[in-house]
C-alpha cells in the first residue's frame, strides 16, 4: 500500500479512570465519545486494496469480507481510519451489540466465514482519521482529525455498514451516555483531549467503564502456565433450575498469591477413590483451540465477591476482579437472576445523533 504514514500503525490507547472528567481538566478541553465494545480496527485503503488490522497488528481482513467490499465502494480512495468492528443482534427497535456473535466471526474455515458474513454482518464505528488522501493526520489535533473524519464519511450511504461515532464537549451529556447506552451493549465513555495529536501506543485518552459487584460460587481452578500455583479461579452461578452455570473467571494474582491459593483451596479439591484430584475441561472456543482448558474441580462450597463490568447472557463479559471471600453467603444464594444488568436500550438510538 502507498499511504502517507508509516506502517504498521499502533493504535492510540486509553487509561482507566473512575469518573467522567470535567472538560477543563486538560488544556484545550476534552471531547467525549461513547465507548464501543467490539474489536478495535485500523482500516487501511489504497484504491481497491483494503486491510483491517487489529490492535495487536494481526490481520482481520479475511474474517470480514463484507466490510472489505463495502469499504471499496463507500470510503475515500485512500485513507487510514480508526474504529471498532461490531455485530448487532435483536429485533428492530431492541437491538444491541453482540460480542459473542462477533467472536464467532473469527473462524479458520472460509465457508464458515462466508456464511457468517451474511448471517451476522459486521459494521464499523469510526472515531478517528489518521490519513486522508496524500495527507497524514498523525500530528494534527484530535479536533482537526475529527473534522477530517466527518468530511470523509459525509458522502457514505446510510445503507453502508459504516458509522461516525457521536462526540460532545459536555461532561454531563457524557455521563448520560454512560448510563443510557450500556443497555445497548456499550461499556462506558471515552474522554479525548481536543488538542492532542495521535500518539501511537500511548495511553493519552481516558476510558470510564462500568463497574459492579456480585457474589459467585468457586467451582475450580486452572494451574498457572508456569506449572506452579493457581492460574485462574473458575466461577459459577445457579440458574432458575438450580443448576450451576459457568460464568467466567478471575486471573489477576501475584505469583505469591497463586502459590498460597493452592494450599488454601486444597481442602475443597474433589478427589477420586484413590485420592487423586479430579479434573474437567471448560468449553473450547476458536480463541482457545490450542490452549490447555483443563481445570481442577472444587466442591462448590465457597463464595467470592467480584467486581465486573457487564453480564452478557450467562457469562461475565470480561475477566472479573477478586474483591473478597464471603463466608457469610451460602452458595445456593448466588443466582444468575440476581446479578445487576443494564436496562435495555436500542442500538440505533445510539448511532442516531
Amino acid at each position: 500500500m502507498d499511504l502517507p504514514i508509516e506502517l504498521p500503525i499502533s493504535p492510540m490507547l486509553a487509561k482507566a479512570t473512575a469518573a467522567v472528567p470535567d472538560a477543563d481538566t486538560v488544556a484545550g478541553g476534552y471531547g467525549y465519545e461513547p465507548k464501543w465494545d467490539g474489536f478495535r480496527v485500523i482500516l487501511l485503503k489504497d484504491g481497491d486494496e483494503v486491510e483491517l488490522a487489529s490492535r495487536g497488528k494481526k490481520p482481520l481482513t479475511r474474517y470480514f469480507p463484507e466490510v472489505v467490499i463495502s469499504a471499496r465502494e463507500h470510503l475515500p480512495e485512500r485513507c487510514v481510519l480508526d474504529g471498532e468492528i461490531v455485530v448487532r443482534s435483536g429485533a428492530p427497535g431492541a437491538q444491541r451489540l453482540d460480542f459473542e456473535a462477533l467472536g464467532q466471526r473469527i473462524h479458520p474455515a472460509e465457508s464458515r466465514v462466508t456464511k457468517l458474513s451474511q448471517e451476522t454482518p459486521a459494521e464499523v464505528i469510526f472515531f478517528d482519521a489518521l490519513a486522508i488522501g496524500d495527507r497524514s493526520l498523525l500530528e494534527d489535533t484530535f479536533r482537526d482529525r475529527r473534522d477530517a473524519l466527518v468530511t470523509a464519511l459525509s458522502g457514505v450511504s446510510a445503507q453502508a455498514p459504516f458509522h461516525l461515532t457521536r462526540v460532545s464537549d459536555d461532561p454531563q451529556e457524557a455521563q448520560d451516555w454512560f448510563t443510557r447506552f450500556e443497555g445497548a451493549g456499550l461499556d462506558g465513555v471515552m474522554a479525548k483531549p481536543w488538542d492532542g495529536v495521535y500518539a501511537q501506543n500511548k495511553r493519552t485518552m481516558l476510558k470510564i467503564k462500568h463497574s459492579r459487584t456480585a457474589e459467585a460460587v468457586l467451582v475450580g481452578y486452572r494451574v498457572h502456565k508456569s506449572g506452579e500455583g493457581v492460574g485462574s479461579l473458575l466461577l459459577a452461578l445457579y440458574d432458575d433450575a438450580g443448576n450451576l452455570r459457568n460464568v467466567g473467571g478471575i486471573s489477576a494474582f501475584t505469583m505469591q498469591r497463586r502459590r498460597e491459593l493452592v494450599e488454601e483451596l486444597a481442602e475443597l479439591v474433589v478427589r477420586d477413590d484413590e485420592g487423586d484430584a479430579m479434573t474437567g475441561e471448560t468449553d473450547r472456543s476458536r480463541f482457545s483451540s490450542s490452549k490447555d482448558v483443563s481445570f481442577v474441580r472444587l466442591r462448590p462450597e465457597r463464595v467470592v465477591e467480584v467486581k465486573f463490568d457487564q453480564l452478557e447472557g450467562s457469562r461475565f463479559r470480561h475477566a472479573v476482579g477478586f474483591l473478597r471471600w464471603r463466608p457469610d453467603r451460602e452458595p445456593q444464594s448466588c443466582l444468575l437472576t440476581q446479578v445487576e444488568r443494564a436496562p435495555a436500550y436500542d442500538l440505533d438510538a445510539v448511532l442516531t445523533d
